[in-house]
């Protein structure tokens, strides 16, 4: 089952794909992106992740070169291709290959890329044990919203968070909750579940989206709005959410328990609910 990569049209292994040295997305960071995966075969939500990426072009004033229903077509021949029950599909799309000017070229067509690899799920300790998290400020621009490719200080946060012995980097700006370097959060605070705000300042995560659906129809209260990093010390449980990540239980926050110090009742029924409906 070999690891494959869609180029402008072809197809190739990921080893021999090939873009150009003058393309925005590598000079400038000029472009935007997704991350969808499989489930036994059946791309998770692609339609969502398709309108979130048209969305992010637009914003960035980059003409697809596809139509959903293309890029749709070319995500399941991928899939195909691939071999994979459980595939990693990441597609970037830039502005395209010209000579290095900041200002946007003229008649230039946009680089489209996809990777299919193999997904590799987390251990299944950090889901029985839970994970750590370390709360660091928010320096990133103010369009979050946009999948751009422009990660370095989401890099720089994960990194940092690595070499505190974190799993994860939560941003923190004004005093306030963004999201994760790779994820969004969830607060339970009493018979609250709460999740920041869709909003300039965070990528509203199509995970997010499913997770606050399935509490909503389970009669959980799902509430978006504010939230001070000060609840984050007195909250009942943390978690995160995520392609990769799924409904992921957080027990420390920048070196202290959350709660019981373990994944508590309400992450793990929302896991359990969102695996049936993915199953």
């Amino acid at each position: 089952m070999p690891n494959i990569a869609f180029v402008n049209g072809k197809w190739s292994l990921i080893s021999a794909a090939k873009v150009s040295v003058e393309d925005r997305g590598f000079q400038f960071g000029d472009g935007i992106y997704e991350l969808i995966r499989t489930y036994n075969g059946r791309v998770f939500h692609i339609h969502e992740h398709l309108s979130r990426l048209q969305a992010s072009a637009k914003e960035v004033e980059i003409a697809l070169p596809y139509t959903a229903a293309q890029l749709e077509k070319i995500i399941r021949l991928g899939c195909r291709k691939s071999g994979y029950a459980d595939t990693k599909i990441y597609i970037q799309v830039t502005r395209g290959a010209a000579p290095r000017l900041h200002s946007f070229p003229k008649k230039v067509k946009p680089t489209v890329v996809m990777t299919f690899r193999a997904f590799e799920p987390l251990p299944l300790k950090m889901r029985e044990e839970g994970v750590a998290i370390l709360s660091t400020p928010d320096i990133r621009w103010a369009r979050c919203n946009v999948k751009s490719l422009n990660l370095l200080p989401n890099v720089m946060a994960r990194e940092q968070a690595l070499r505190a012995g974190a799993f994860e980097a939560v941003f923190i700006r004004d005093e306030k909750v963004t999201e994760g370097a790779g994820s969004n959060l969830f607060a339970v605070i009493g018979k609250k579940i709460i999740t920041p705000p869709a909003g300039p300042y965070i990528l509203s995560g199509i995970t997010r989206e499913v997770v606050l659906r399935i509490g909503k129809k389970n009669g959980l209260e799902m509430v978006e709005r504010d939230l001070k990093r000060s609840q984050l010390d007195s909250a009942d449980e943390l978690f995160l959410t995520g392609t990769t990540v799924e409904v992921l239980p957080v027990v420390r926050l920048d070196g202290r328990p959350i709660g019981a110090g373990r994944p508590g009742e309400k992450t793990l029924f929302l896991y359990r609910a969102f695996q049936e409906q993915i199953a």
